[in-house]
């Protein structure tokens, strides 16, 4: 009866060990799977990135993207292959301890325990050695070489990105060096030292009343005229609600009526209004209204003496805004800004020349 019993409980620790192994490497069953999904999930999201930036790039570029993916997703069918592996070995062992748990349960089940009954004790071993094999952590992606791969195509679209397109490479070799007249300043405009900026103020400055100066609009001139060859400007625009902007005969009206200062009221002057998030062309008091809803930070003026052409864009992104034709110029041309009242109060930021001159009145070239 003695034996019966101490046979009895070594059954019994031995089907809790196995019952405690069982469950381990259920566990790590558990982890072997998550790993396989967060493997998966970040070859997919890696792969995923590469992908917009290929799309990105022209379609000469398609094959390369195919032979990336196919070598990340060669990768990834590896380490799943191994996780699947890995999985089944586990599996083999439970199906071992299973079939071992279900041999016990029938001896324990038997009135008889004076038989000698074979323990298989090398089970544990087994177990703790299947364990260290098969740690999910030892599987992974290169992840660094698949971040280097990214890098890579990111300086890539970069690459294009910065000869592309063709039109904006050319058009801002253009560019041309400018900045304003403070003797053409409304006196609600403060001119910065340098020439490069219009802001408004709610003050009227205390300044020389000359005839070049605007006293009815807030507008403001360029201190250099161009008469040949072709000119590009950026301007700053960003956080305005309200600005003006354009080119302009030196002939243009400074005094008297508003409605003949105004910048593309008149046959003198070219211009496009931003005003309540809406672009509109003007000449010669004609309205273009423009089909455009972004909000540019940066707006382009390009002048074309050999074409007879003023030209508007979003600078931000070479976007054509509005072109006008002048046929042939009758006079010199020179930049004109009109900062904008400050539209209860959400107009406060001035307008800037990006390619204003080291010094305000530098290189002038008065034509």
């Amino acid at each position: 009866m003695e034996m019966k019993t101490q046979a009895q409980e070594m059954l019994l620790k031995h089907q809790e060990c196995l019952k405690r192994q069982r469950e381990a490497v259920k566990f790590r069953m558990k982890k072997l799977s998550t790993k396989q999904t967060e493997i998966t999930k970040k070859s997919s999201a890696m792969r995923e990135s590469i992908r917009k930036k290929y799309e990105d790039i022209q379609r000469v570029l398609d094959e390369d993207l195919g032979m990336t993916l196919t070598h990340l997703e060669m990768e990834e069918r590896a380490a799943v292959t191994a996780l699947e592996d890995l999985m089944e070995k586990n599996c083999t062992i439970i199906q071992e301890i299973e079939q071992d748990l279900a041999r016990l349960t029938a001896e324990l089940a038997q009135k008889d325990f004076l038989l000698p009954y074979s323990l298989d004790t090398e089970i544990v071993g087994r177990v703790i050695d299947l364990l260290s094999r098969t740690d999910p952590s030892k599987v992974n992606l290169d992840e660094p070489k698949a971040d280097q791969i990214l890098s890579l195509t990111n300086n890539m679209l970069l690459l294009i990105r910065s000869q592309t397109p063709i039109t904006k490479r050319l058009i801002k070799s253009y560019s041309t060096e400018v900045s304003l007249d403070p003797e053409t300043a409304h006196p609600k405009l403060i001119i910065s030292p340098r020439g490069d900026s219009a802001t408004y103020t709610d003050t009227w400055q205390e300044l020389p009343e000359l005839p070049g100066r605007f006293d009815t609009t807030l507008n403001v001139i360029s201190l250099q005229g161009f008469s040949s060859g072709r000119h590009y400007w950026e301007i700053d625009v960003a956080g305005k609600t309200y600005w003006e902007l354009g080119l302009t005969y030196p002939t243009i009206s400074r005094k008297g009526r508003a409605e003949d200062c105004w910048l593309g009221r008149g046959s003198d002057s070219w211009a496009v209004e931003f005003f309540d998030g809406e672009y509109t062309a003007w000449h010669s008091g004609v309205p273009h209204q423009l089909p455009v809803t972004k909000h540019f930070s940066r707006i382009g003026v390009l002048c074309s003496f050999p074409g007879g052409l003023v030209s508007f864009l979003g600078a931000d992104s070479m976007t054509p805004l509005f072109s006008f034709c002048a046929g042939a110029f009758r006079d010199c041309l020179h930049l004109a800004l009109c900062s904008g009242h400050d539209h209860n109060g959400t107009n406060t930021k001035p307008i800037v020349i990006c390619n204003a001159p080291p010094s305000a009145f530098q290189n002038a070239q008065e034509c």
